[in-house]
């Protein structure tokens, strides 16, 4: 009677929960391996792996845009902005705002820039094969990008850290990789997960995490008006995902 009552403890063991707002999610068993250090690690179970596949969907490596697509576009872009001067009272005619389509239109372009890149043209042989399983982290990378819910900016910092799998990425190709999807129409929780997921398909790391926070104009401008609010999103794939440990480590450092 011992002997069942202690199998089936085992077989509940095996069995992680979570508790939120009172309700208790199961989760599948977790696999332990050694890890970078010799300890236990963390093997991703298949609810892991399911919630990086729908991450990696949210990945487009294609581009859509092209300079020439720039220098087509561009009268047709100024002649909206002299509409919409028309429309809110302006006369385009002015003095001050005689230019101001053209440099309006050119602006916008430039701010949505990351249309007209790919992440292989970033990396550009920049990942290397090197013997290092520690964790890497660059944090604090500016970053300004476009809501596209009210076309005003959002600004603030991207955190990003990695398990390398015997490769390397030069350090300034990550700053690239949110400069590319951040200088595009978006919204802060997409943003995050397409630095990520570009970063998985680009190094097959065990574990990626990002983390931004940024200040929304469309929070501080209008709307609520909360000058001092901050949005913070998260993107934990692999072992930072599974791993509370790793997660932790990741998310103490960037706060160092």
């Amino acid at each position: 009677m011992d002997h069942a009552k202690q199998k089936q403890s085992e077989k509940q063991a095996a069995y992680s929960t979570d508790s939120v707002n009172g309700h208790v999610e199961e989760r599948a068993p977790v696999l332990k391996s050694s890890n970078r250090t010799g300890g236990p690690q963390v093997v991703p179970s298949e609810e892991t792996r399911s919630h990086t596949s729908a991450v990696m969907e949210s990945w487009k490596e294609e581009r859509t845009r092209s300079i020439q697509d720039n220098e087509m576009n561009l009268p047709g872009i100024a002649a909206a902005y002299t509409s919409i001067l028309r429309g809110l009272g302006e006369d385009p005619l002015r003095q001050g705002l005689l230019k101001t389509p053209w440099r309006a239109a050119t602006a916008m372009q430039f701010f949505t820039k990351g249309y007209q890149e790919k992440i292989s043209d970033v990396l550009n042989n920049a990942i290397f094969d090197e013997d290092h399983d520690e964790m890497v982290i660059v944090k604090d990378i500016d970053m300004f990008s476009m809501c596209e819910h009210h076309l005003v900016p959002f600004i603030g910092k991207v955190h990003i850290g990695y398990l390398p799998n015997k490769r390397v990425v030069g350090l300034s190709k990550l700053a690239r990789i949110v400069e590319i999807y951040s200088r595009r129409l978006q919204v802060q929780e997409r943003l995050t997960k397409q630095i990520a997921a570009a970063i998985t398909e680009s190094l097959q790391p065990p574990g990626v995490g990002v983390v931004i926070e940024a200040s929304h104009m469309c929070m501080v401008m209008r709307g609520v008006q909360k000058m001092n609010s901050k949005t913070v999103t998260s993107t934990m794939l692999g072992v930072f995902r599974e791993d509370p440990k790793t997660r932790e480590e990741f998310l103490k450092l960037i706060k160092d």
